[in-house]
């Protein structure tokens, strides 16, 4: 049991997928009692078991289902003669098995150290984020100036790329001192199955490191998919002000929620009182 739940916190706090499979009920001759506990991995491995055989197989495939989903569901199998197949694990009784699919950890891998990334490295560990940052000077990419950051990568953004968590789960964030730094971070990200991608300036800005990108040959499909500028539109001025603008716009990411949407949100006072006042 130990084992299965420091492999699940294990992989959350790596950024990775798992999916847990708990036996939740057991009838007639069964394998495993209610309680027993399997993990499996994104890359397909397992840490625990919940019987072997048919059974398990068939328990991993829906794990896999669930990997690709994100859902959870309750399963039922019958161990009979018809279920078992080839394998041959008759037992005569039947198991639930709740098969739960574990959210990781999300990580906000931040290209620069500068002025905007220290409270966005802050707010972001705050709301739940691993954080990673690489810059190429020591002076800003440091624990003491990063004291929470998860990983701090001292390199050229480019280089530094390979050496930070850049999955499905991964919100990339460009925050770095110039136009070449931008392009060069963007470059080595853009590609990557990632959920998000940021980059800080100006609409001047963003089009002339899009122009760039573009002469290196990435397409408008790639280009489409970095927010820019970065944030939700709220005036933010400040360097924290910023920080929670993008920290925002992730969140409604991470949450399935449009951020271009988000106005929507917004309850017409007004009007519910009005018909709230005409009931008896």
């Amino acid at each position: 049991m130990r084992e299965v739940l420091e492999a699940v916190l294990r992989a959350q706090s790596e950024g990775r997928a798992s999916v847990m499979l708990t036996v939740v009920a057991t009838q007639g001759s069964a394998p495993q009692r209610p309680g027993a506990r399997m993990v499996v991995l994104d890359d397909g491995s397992t840490v625990g078991t919940i019987g072997g055989g048919c059974l398990e197989a068939d328990m991993c495939r829906r794990a896999r289902e669930a990997l690709v989903s994100g859902r959870s569901v309750l399963a039922a199998f019958d161990l009979t003669p018809d279920q078992a197949g080839e394998d041959g694990l008759v037992c005569g009784g039947r198991m639930q098995v709740f098969v739960e699919a574990v959210d990781p950890v999300p990580t906000l891998c931040l290209f620069g150290a500068g002025h905007v990334a220290l409270p966005l490295a802050r707010q972001a560990k705050q709301v739940g984020f691993r954080v990673e940052v690489v810059d190429d000077r020591v002076a800003f990419a440091n624990a003491e100036r990063f004291p929470d950051a998860d990983r701090i990568v001292v390199d050229e953004f480019g280089p530094g790329a390979s050496r930070m968590t850049l999955g499905p789960n991964s919100y990339v964030v460009v925050v770095t001192r110039g136009h070449k730094g931008d392009a060069d971070a963007l470059a080595a990200v853009l590609g990557r199955e990632l959920r998000y991608v940021g980059l800080l300036g100006s609409k001047v800005k963003a089009v002339h490191i899009m122009e760039q990108l573009a002469a290196r040959g990435f397409d408008s499909g790639a280009l489409s998919r970095i927010h820019t500028p970065v944030g939700l539109s709220i005036g933010a001025v400040t360097p924290e002000e910023i920080a929670v603008s993008i920290v925002a716009e992730m969140v409604a990411v991470r949450r399935g929620v449009d951020p271009r949407s988000t106005a929507s949100l917004r309850m017409d006072l007004p009007g519910r009182l009005g018909s709230l006042s005409g009931r008896s």
